[in-house]
Parts: structure tokens; C-alpha cells; sequence
């Protein structure tokens, strides 16, 4: 499968859905077993011409879906599970077995078909997505409303969203008041209410007043296509447990190959040759690691889908992998485990400086920051000084000048907090994160801001801890700021004061013993994210550099998906854990079988393809997703 880097709206994402009777793959092996039915009701009712007849319609049609290619794939040195099965059908006619050849075609050729349309089930869902852009979009041009198709907005055109209509892309409300329920795309269920300077986001859908928004994403380059081009490239890479499931498969079949030539050569030397080549045979199809080969990668697929349904876009199939094998959490505090919404609390000041004076001299630097506590201190200032020669130090703080005089604001840490030590104590003891102001490399200020603990948080943990997870803050601020709020989310372990670097640190400690999950959203959480086992980045709030340094990405800001996201990877683990197992059975069980004459070729085709059929019906369970009982 090819990914794009732009994905354009397909005319229609369920073209996969045709009816069966004009889809060659299911038609060819369809046709297949009628005339293999036909050609065994002739054998029975002793028609022996139009049997064998029949048998070589069936035998044909079948062959017609998987030799060609083994055949493309031999020339090329590529050994595969279908050429196992075209030798072994012709093998089979050349001895006079031409019903179990045909019976071998057709089901080895039905099981690819299903295989097939399973994937396509569990990708087509996600193309679906796409369908929630609408096809036309309302612009104003010279203050008229145009009506143009989605595909052609571009970056800057002011759109007009009626209530009842979905949003064509990515843009800021320019003026208006409404809710936009983003359901479908977050899986968060509560609409979101938005104004001017709020975001909203491609699919989401205007409940109840008229928006104008100003686009900042083309009609085909939206969040919504990059989140069906990352998980359609994640579906398409293979997992540990994919790796393993070949590691195991691409021996086997030279293997087989071997095993199958040895028993005939022996045999035809020791015994009836045409006895021992009919076993080899029957060898060759009963160590085939048909189910294996396709035992994790139709799990991957379909679990990946699912979990971007309800907002979780994971990365990769390997990330799919180590996500089921979680057993610590470690979490950012500021915008992940608090409400992104800081508010300016206290202001103290020295050296004859006014609350202004401090505040606006901080804003005027903050407002170049991408920080949350900047936001805050940006909204309590009056009127933010104009700075130049910002630079922002991650975790730590930032630095500038503003008339002709540097200035400098960041956390106690990294700024002296001087005489008003005692004071900062105060405020960090109440739960605040204090950003010191210095001006002309003196101390004139310190903000307290807080930032409340989201709603949902005392919950999730308690979740994650009954699932026997553990949990752990990281965060850059203060010690008693950060227990403090540890204490009322339930968390006991902590580690403040961190800078960048320590939090990356911190996690390679957590993750000697276990595996480790970093959830953050803020660009000095970027490292922490990297040296994860899996990075996660709450997508609809996180900034670019952690969304990219992030394994996984949440669509919304509902904590809750946490456990639901964990609970989703443990139960996509077991399922390929038990498809490899099952796989291994049925070769392990059949082999000795096959060698002693025990079964012939028909009955183990047969139990072969059943097999797969079921791990191919188990894989797919893994598309079902079970809701959260905090998200009911």
C-alpha cells in the first residue's frame, strides 16, 4: 500500500463494498467451489467425464487467483506460502488427484479472498473518515458568500459554517458563538463551545449558530486527512510481533520445501514411491504457515483503525505492540493532568516596581511562547510590551529585550528568586507556579499562576491503577506545586523541578523495569516523548514538536482515553499472541498426521483453511472497541 503525502477525498471510500458477483477476487473463487460441488455430485451419481471436467473448471479457477503471482515471486527468488500450494496442486494432478487439487485451489484461493476483504473491511472504516469533509464549502469573496468544492480552500479564506454543517478543514473563528461537536473525529461526546480565536477542527460538525472562520489548512491538507494518511501508513508497517510471525513463517517455507523433497526421495527409495510422494504432498500442505503469515498483521490492522475512531492515531504497528505491553504511565503536568487553562493569581513585586510594570514586561516576552503558563500571564497583562530577540529556553524559561533593556522570565529554578524567596514559597506552597521577572538582570517581580486539575483526572487514575498500572508525574515546576496537585489526582509518585533532559532521564529510569508510556503535550516534553517505550501526545491541544516526537497522538483532551486506549492495546496483544499460537498448533498437530498417512490431502487442506479462517475472524475482533465506563 502507497501513502500520499496529501490524500485527496476519494469519490467513494466504500468502493471496496461492491457486490460480490462483480469483485473478481471473490468472484474467481466462488466459481470455484460451485464447479468443484458440481464436479463431486457428478463423481457421486457416477458421472465420471463431466466430474473430472468440472474438477479442472474448479481447479483452474482457483489457481488462477495465487499461481501467477508464485509464480512472478519464484522469478524474483521469493519464496511463498502460495507457491507451497501450487506445487502441491500440481503434484496432486500429476499423481490423478485432480478433485483434492481442485478442492486445495479453492479453498487456499477462498481464505486469500477473505483475507483480502478483512483488510479492506478494517481500512475502509478509516477512509470513511474522509467522508465527514463535505464536498463544497461557503467562502466569502469581496464580502459575497461563494460556494466552492473543499478540495480548492486555501489557507487564509474566511469560510461560512451554517449550523447543521460540518467544517471543510482546519480554521479559527473569526466572529461568532456556537458549539461544534467533534464526536466523530475525538470521540469525545460533549460538544465543545467556541468564539473568536477558538479552533475547530475539519469534520466537526456547527450545532446551533452561524460561524465565520478564517481556514489555516488547505481543503486536501487538513488534521483529519494527515490523521487517516498516519494510520493508514501505520497499518501498512509491520510489528514486533509481526516480525516475529515472519522470522518464524520465512524459514518455513524453504523448509517445507526440503522436509517435503526429503520424505519423497527417502520414501521412493524405501518404499512405494508414489505412496511417499502422495505424503510429501500432503507434507508440504500441512507444514504451510498460511494462518501464521497473516496471524498479527490482520490484527494490527484492525486495531490501529478502531483506536483512530475514537481519537487514539497510533503511528505504527510496532507502537501497536509495545502500547499492549504498558505498565507505567508517566504524565506532564502542565496541559496534560491540569485544564490548559492558567489564570493569574498573585503578583508581588520589588525594587519600587509596579503589578503593571512586571506584568506587562513578562507578557511582552511570554507572548512569543508557546508555553501554557505564558498564555495566562499574556491574558492578565494590560498592555504587553513589544520585545525583540526572544529566546526560549525549554522547561526553563524565556529572554528578550524590550526598550533597549534585556529582560528575562522563567521558573525559580532558572531565575533567582532573591528577597522574595520566602514569598515564591508561599505561592508554591498554595499550589501555584511562580514565574520570576527579571529586568536589566535584576529581580522586580514574581507571577503566581495556577493552572486547576482537570475534572476528570482523580478518575482516570484511579482506573489506570485498577488496571495495575502505575502512574508518575514529571514536571518542571516546583515541588510543592506539583505534590499538591499529585495529591488530589491520586498520584504518589512525583518528580519536579525537572528540566527537558530530566524528564527524558527520569523515563529511561522508570523504563529499566517496565515498560513506560510518556503522555505530555509541550515541547519540552519532546525528549521524554522520544525515550519513551511510547510516546503520547495529546494531539488537540500538544505542540508540533511533541506531536511529531510522539508514537501516539490523541485527537482530543479527554484524559479518559488513557485507560481506554491501554485497555484497547492489552486486549489487541492477546489476540495475536493467540493467533501465533494457534497458527503453531495447527502445524505442530498436523505434521506428524500428514508424515504417517494418517490424513490425506483433502482433509488437510480443509483443516488448514479453517484455520485461517479463524484467525482471520479473530483478528478481527480486535476492530471492536469496547467504551470506556468513563466515557458512558
Amino acid at each position: 500500500m502507497t501513502t500520499a503525502t496529501h490524500i485527496e477525498k476519494p469519490q467513494d471510500v466504500h468502493d471496496g463494498d461492491a457486490p460480490w458477483w462483480k469483485d473478481r477476487e471473490i468472484l474467481l473463487p466462488v466459481l470455484s467451489g460451485i464447479a468443484l460441488l458440481a464436479g463431486l455430485v457428478c463423481q457421486w451419481l457416477g458421472v465420471d467425464t463431466p466430474a473430472l471436467v468440472l474438477f479442472w473448471v474448479g481447479l483452474l479457477l482457483g489457481a488462477f487467483t495465487f499461481t501467477p503471482g508464485a509464480i512472478r515471486n519464484l522469478f524474483q527468488g521469493k519464496l511463498g506460502i502460495s507457491l507451497l500450494m501450487t506445487i502441491s496442486a500440481v503434484g496432486a494432478v500429476i499423481l490423478g488427484y485432480v478433485a483434492e487439487a481442485a478442492a486445495l485451489a479453492f479453498l487456499y484461493s477462498i481464505v486469500e479472498a477473505l483475507e483480502d476483504k478483512a483488510m479492506d473491511r478494517a481500512r475502509n472504516g478509516l477512509r470513511a473518515l474522509l467522508k465527514l469533509v463535505p464536498d463544497t464549502a461557503t467562502v466569502l469573496i469581496d464580502g459575497s458568500p461563494v460556494t466552492i468544492a473543499a478540495a480548492d480552500l486555501k489557507v487564509g479564506q474566511i469560510m461560512v459554517v451554517r449550523p447543521g454543517e460540518r467544517v471543510a478543514t482546519d480554521a479559527l473563528v473569526k466572529s461568532g458563538r456556537s458549539s461544534v461537536d467533534t464526536s466523530a473525529i475525538t470521540g469525545e461526546s460533549i460538544p465543545v463551545t467556541v468564539g473568536p480565536g477558538d479552533e475547530v477542527a475539519a469534520g466537526a460538525v456547527n450545532t446551533s449558530a452561524l460561524l465565520e472562520v478564517e481556514t489555516t489548512a488547505a481543503g486536501g491538507d487538513n488534521s483529519l486527512t494527515t490523521m487517516v494518511e498516519l494510520v493508514e501508513k501505520a497499518q501498512s508497517e509491520k510489528g514486533h510481533r509481526a516480525r516475529i510471525a515472519d522470522r518464524i513463517a520465512r524459514p518455513l517455507v524453504p523448509g517445507v520445501l526440503i522436509l517435503a523433497g526429503l520424505v519423497a526421495l527417502l520414501g521412493a527409495l524405501f518404499g512405494d514411491p508414489e505412496l511417499w510422494i502422495t505424503r510429501a504432498l500432503v507434507v508440504l500442505v500441512a507444514a504451510s504457515p498460511c494462518s501464521l503469515a497473516i496471524s498479527v498483521p490482520i490484527t494490527v490492522v484492525a486495531a490501529i483503525g478502531s483506536a483512530s475512531k475514537f481519537g487514539v492515531i497510533i503511528k505504527s504497528g510496532a507502537t501497536f505492540e509495545r502500547f499492549g505491553d504498558i505498565k507505567h504511565v508517566a504524565l506532564d503536568k502542565t496541559g496534560t493532568l491540569t485544564r490548559n487553562e492558567p489564570t493569574v493569581t498573585a503578583v508581588v513585586t520589588t525594587n519600587n516596581a509596579t503589578e503593571d510594570e512586571v506584568l506587562n514586561l513578562a507578557a511582552g516576552l511570554e507572548q512569543h511562547s508557546t508555553h501554557p503558563l505564558a498564555q495566562a500571564i499574556t491574558s492578565g497583562a494590560s498592555q504587553p510590551l513589544p520585545a525583540t530577540d526572544t529566546s526560549e529556553q525549554a522547561g526553563q524559561g524565556v529572554t528578550g529585550i524590550i526598550n533597549g533593556v534585556s529582560v528575562a522570565v522563567g521558573n525559580p529554578r532558572w531565575l533567582d528568586a532573591g528577597v522574595l524567596a520566602e514569598r515564591v514559597d508561599e505561592l508554591e506552597h498554595q499550589g501555584m507556579s511562580v514565574v520570576m521577572v527579571h529586568h536589566h538582570n535584576s529581580l522586580i517581580g514574581a507571577i503566581g499562576v495556577r493552572d486547576e486539575l482537570r475534572a476528570e483526572v482523580p478518575e482516570v487514575i484511579q482506573t489506570l491503577n485498577d488496571q495495575g498500572i502505575t502512574t508518575t508525574m514529571l514536571t518542571g515546576d516546583n515541588n510543592h506545586t506539583a505534590r499538591a496537585l499529585a495529591s488530589q489526582a491520586g498520584i504518589t509518585n512525583v518528580r519536579a523541578q525537572l528540566r527537558p533532559q530530566d524528564k527524558a532521564a527520569a523515563i529511561k529510569e522508570l523504563g529499566v523495569d517496565e515498560t513506560v508510556a510518556m503522555i505530555g503535550d509541550g515541547i519540552n516534553d519532546s525528549p521524554a516523548l522520544a525515550s519513551a517505550d511510547v510516546g503520547i501526545a495529546m494531539g488537540a491541544t500538544g505542540s508540533d514538536a511533541a506531536i511529531e516526537s510522539a508514537d501516539i497522538a490523541f485527537t482530543g483532551n479527554d484524559l479518559r482515553l488513557i485507560p481506554q486506549a491501554l485497555a484497547h492495546g492489552r486486549r489487541g496483544r492477546r489476540i495475536m499472541n493467540q493467533n501465533i499460537i494457534l497458527s503453531l498448533l495447527i502445524i505442530i498437530a498436523l505434521l506428524p498426521l500428514a508424515l504417517f498417512g494418517v490424513l490425506g490431502l483433502a482433509t488437510v487442506v480443509l483443516i488448514h483453511e479453517v484455520a485461517e479462517v479463524l484467525v482471520i475472524l479473530n483478528g478481527l475482533r480486535a476492530a471492536r472497541t469496547r467504551r470506556s465506563q468513563l466515557l458512558a
